[in-house]
This record gives C-alpha cells, sequence and structure tokens, in this order.
C-alpha cells in the first residue's frame, strides 16, 4: 500500500474511533446518573484499576501496556469529566 493508501485506512479508523469515544461517553453519562440518583462519587478508583487491568491483559501489541494505560486513563478522565458535567446540569 502506499502512504495514502495507510492514510486513509488512518483516517477511517480516527473516524471509529471518534463514534467509539463518544458511545463509552454516552454510557458514562448514563452511569454518572445512577450514581447520581444512588449518592455514589464520580470517581471509583477500584472501578478504574479493574479497567486498566482489563486493557491490558487484552494487549496485543504493538502498543506497550503503559501506553494503553496512558491512552484509557485519559479517556476516563474525560469521561469522568463529562459525568461531572451532566451532574451539574442535573442540579
Amino acid at each position: 500500500m502506499s502512504i495514502e493508501d495507510w492514510r486513509r485506512k488512518i483516517d477511517e479508523i480516527d473516524s471509529k474511533l471518534v463514534e467509539l469515544f463518544n458511545e463509552r461517553s454516552k454510557c458514562a453519562i448514563e452511569i454518572g446518573k445512577i450514581k447520581h440518583t444512588e449518592h455514589l462519587r464520580v470517581y471509583d478508583p477500584e472501578r478504574e484499576r479493574e479497567i486498566l487491568r482489563r486493557i491490558k491483559s487484552a494487549n496485543k501489541g504493538p502498543l506497550d501496556d503503559e501506553s494503553l494505560q496512558r491512552l484509557f486513563e485519559r479517556v476516563i478522565d474525560e469521561c469522568r469529566r463529562i459525568e461531572r458535567i451532566e451532574r451539574e446540569k442535573g442540579e
């Protein structure tokens, strides 16, 4: 494949990632609503550790575990931020 072909493939993957990130965010918003109703904290450190353990065990590379952890920490942080924003809107 040419560089243009590879770039088109990356563009397609990026579009899918945007869709998946938004789908994940919608799930986090719904979880945030439940947490609010049940008076639970937005941040759940055990759940975050569980997610990171799971993604590392599923990792087949070429990204190493530390790279995936940094990516997922950022995704989780942004979803947590959206949960807080939605919580503030509902109050």
